[in-house]
């Protein structure tokens, strides 16, 4: 189902839930919130000034054209599509059609996970209960389930037998530590950013394009060799039976019975995970992307273009298009075979494939690039943001359903991969202590046990980091393309190893007050006033600023 109208971007809100015990949504969308916590207590941040740098996107969307997507958002949700409403701007709200057309695109190269894993055997087929069931086959889902049965867990993979569709762009060396390096096709020497005519900035770190192919049968050779079993089909529900253990409801009536269930589904995982509520609005990145054959191209293929956010178009006149700051990402694989994807680095409202498509077209145009073959088309949509699980349930989640993507670059494979190997190690202790003690789930009598595996994923210093990020992006969402020209500008001026380790995930929190401040120092003065208007009235401030006190 697709809805496609003009988008209206509002003003952020102003309004902070500062209460300091979680209020949780329920799978069914209400909202319950521990007997032991204060009530909620609002603080209204009010400023009537308004700088051009922070000047608050305005898209020209009608009333009629907003009304039609909250009614096509509506009628998923009353429909059981979808959780809520933000389960469906996750899964790709009014481009839903396009999300489920890049899902679908056929990879014949890519083996069928049918093919290659025993299957499931269910109660009826003499199957008996399982340590572990993965839902979910992307690679956050096989990265999970080949660990986790590497430790000796019987391990089930349920989710449907798609492929490996999106393209991947990693640091070449994150890719070689993860063992993975034979899974890159294409190595660029450098990255380069592009913000005006005027003195590019070369990032110093060589850049890799992931083999959708190799990764997959990598990852899938993984869980062959682990003794992971599959069964293909979507989960309708996950309950939990009486001796405390899990059930998955799955199509056509079957149920795998599991010790625990781990969510990996990706981000629209509303149906089977509870979210906080209260929390921050999901964001979009969205992206349109060409492979294509050229007759010349300007770039020097010995470089990745991470960003160039230059105006070809010299556009004076303002359009709907051109109220959403987009970049242009490109992968020229040689001379003449170049991917180019025209991003939206994060909007409230997801801006539309069809305007993304316009954009890069008409920019290929004005830099003289004439397109002889196109090989494929990409459909990016990556939410970010958003609120983090409810970590006091008992299912588990990996990946983007655990809210793992960068807030503020929209990455999340590397983060899946690397930590996949310590999270099944804390699962299976948990699963060990279980066995050990001889008694079921249901009668231990310390706190949930999933709460260990759930704190490892988001300890304090994670959840100070994550408040960091949402910060730097809830401020992305207010400028506007000059802003933000101004804002990398002041970002590439800061010492290489802070900018380098933000790209990269790689600083503290500590770290990331000190490039707090130090940009700050070094910022425009209309910079500073606008950081500063923005920590004092954005509720992402003072959750920063909570989280980082909380001890």
């Amino acid at each position: 189902m697709e809805c496609v109208g003009a988008r209206n971007f509002g003003a952020m809100p102003a309004v902070l839930l500062s209460c300091p015990c979680p209020v949780w949504r329920s799978k069914t969308g209400a909202a319950t919130q521990p007997q032991s916590s204060s009530s909620a207590k609002q603080s209204v941040f009010k400023s009537n000034k308004r700088f051009r740098l922070c000047q608050v996107r305005s898209g020209g969307g009608s009333n009629s054209s907003r009304g039609m997507n909250d009614s096509c958002s509506s009628v998923a949700v009353k429909e059981g599509m979808f959780a809520d409403e933000e389960d469906y701007i996750k899964a790709g709200g009014s481009e839903l059609g396009f999300v489920q057309m890049q899902r679908k695109k056929a990879m014949s190269q890519q083996s069928k996970l049918a093919d290659k894993l025993r299957p499931i055997a269910t109660s009826g087929e003499g199957g008996g209960e399982l340590d572990l069931v993965v839902v979910g086959c992307g690679p956050a889902g096989l990265a999970l389930a080949a660990e986790s049965a590497k430790l000796g867990l019987s391990v089930g993979l349920i989710g449907p037998d798609l492929p490996f569709t999106n393209n991947y762009g990693v640091w070449e060396d994150e890719f070689k530590d993860l063992g993975l390096d034979g899974c890159i096709e294409h190595v660029w020497r450098d990255t380069i950013v592009y913000l005006n005519d005027n003195d590019p900035i070369l990032i110093g770190r060589s850049y890799g394009r992931v083999s959708r192919y190799l990764l997959h049968e990598e990852l899938l050779r993984r869980c062959v060799e682990s003794g992971v079993s599959y069964l293909s089909s979507k989960v309708e529900r996950i309950t939990e039976a009486t001796d405390g253990h899990s059930l998955v409801a799955c199509e056509h009536g079957i149920v795998v019975p599991c010790r625990l269930a781990t969510v990996a589904s990706g981000a629209a995982s509303g149906k089977l995970l509870q979210y906080e509520v209260g929390g921050p609005r999901v964001s979009v990145q969205t992206a349109y992307g060409v492979e294509v054959e050229v007759e010349n191209n300007p770039y020097d293929p010995s470089l990745m273009v991470f960003m160039d956010y230059r105006d070809y178009i010299k556009q004076k006149v303002q359009c709907l298009e051109a109220e959403y700051p987009t970049f242009l990402y490109a992968m020229p694989m040689s001379s003449t075979r170049v991917f180019f994807e025209e991003t939206c680095l994060a909007s409230k409202d997801a801006m539309p494939f069809d305007l993304l498509k316009k954009k890069l077209l008409s920019r290929l145009e004005a830099m003289g690039i004439r397109v002889l073959k196109t090989y494929e088309e990409e459909w990016s949509y990556i939410p970010v943001g958003g609120s983090l699980p409810n970590t006091e349930q008992k299912n588990l989640a990996f990946g983007a359903a655990a809210s793992m993507v960068h807030p503020a670059t929209g990455y999340s494979v590397v983060r899946s991969l690397s930590e996949a190997p310590n999270y099944a190690s804390v699962i299976a202790n948990i699963l060990n202590q279980d066995h050990s003690k001889g008694k079921p789930i249901l009668e231990r009598r310390y706190a949930n046990i999933s709460m260990q595996a759930w704190n490892t994923l988001w300890p304090l210093e994670r959840k100070r980091q994550r408040a960091f990020f949402l910060f730097g992006l809830a401020l992305i969402l207010q400028l506007d393309i000059e802003g933000i020209r101004i804002f990398f500008h002041t970002f590439f001026r800061l010492p290489s190893w802070m900018w380098q380790g933000f790209l990269s995930s790689s600083l503290s929190s500590a770290d990331l007050m000190l490039f707090a401040l130090y940009m700050f120092v070094i910022a425009r003065n209309d910079l500073r006033m606008c950081l500063v208007r923005h920590l004092l009235s954005d509720p992402t401030g003072a959750t920063m600023i909570r989280t980082y006190l909380t001890v």
